[in-house]
């Protein structure tokens, strides 16, 4: 635990990537019209969830009006919406939606992250800026002692775990993203390929309520 807590404060007072802590201030200050009273978080966003945990969830990057707002990864936001109703069903989580740090939300066997710490300007990192946070991602993987399993919601996000395995592994396979795919990492850890909860993937039809847990469900099983 402890391991965890000083991480998290490592990650919270970070301010290495310019561009990000800029945009992060100027969401905070001009807020969208229905939080214009609430406070935003407004810091880098830690990880989530149980330390214990089989299954990491992987996502690119905090939601500029959900984990920049609330503090709390995929939180208070469209995709968070949708994902925790996937988890609630495949029964990862305690209940079906994540919209306050204090809410009651508890995860079961998973613990939940981004690659990037800060929101983006338009959801697209510059290189170095993953480079810069990828310590912290590092870490934690490396903290979660009984893993097992990675979901990466999304390509970046999956790109993102592929670069760690190739810093500290010999990793010569070819890993393309893709749903539903899975792939054997050199530490008996698997990496699930999985489309992003994103208001667009859903409204497209892409990713749908029983594919998205179906594939959760499958992760546990894998675990």
């Amino acid at each position: 635990m402890n391991k965890f807590i000083k991480l998290n404060k490592t990650i919270v007072k970070c301010s290495k990537c310019s561009r990000l802590v800029k945009f992060r201030k100027k969401i905070s200050k001009f807020k969208r019209k229905q939080y214009i009273n609430e406070k935003y978080w407004g810091k880098p966003i830690t990880g989530f969830g149980d330390i214990n945990s089989r299954i990491l969830i992987v996502g690119l990057a905090p939601a500029a009006h959900g984990g920049t707002r609330t503090g709390r990864v995929f939180t208070g936001d469209r995709s968070s919406d949708f994902l925790y109703k996937c988890l609630y069903k495949a029964k990862i989580s305690n209940q079906s939606i994540s919209k306050s740090v204090d809410d009651g939300l508890k995860l079961n066997n998973a613990f939940i992250t981004t690659a990037l710490k800060c929101v983006p300007p338009g959801d697209k990192p510059k290189k170095n800026e993953l480079d810069n946070c990828s310590k912290y991602f590092d870490e934690e993987i490396n903290n979660l002692n009984n893993l097992r399993v990675i979901v990466a919601l999304g390509k970046i996000a999956f790109d993102a775990c592929v670069y760690f395995y190739k810093k500290k592994y010999t990793l010569n396979q070819k890993l393309n993203f893709g749903h539903g795919l899975i792939y054997n990492l050199p530490n008996n850890v698997k990496l699930i390929g999985c489309y992003h909860p994103s208001p667009r993937n859903v409204n497209t039809g892409r990713i749908n309520l029983n594919k998205m847990s179906h594939l959760f469900k499958k992760a546990i099983k894998l675990t």
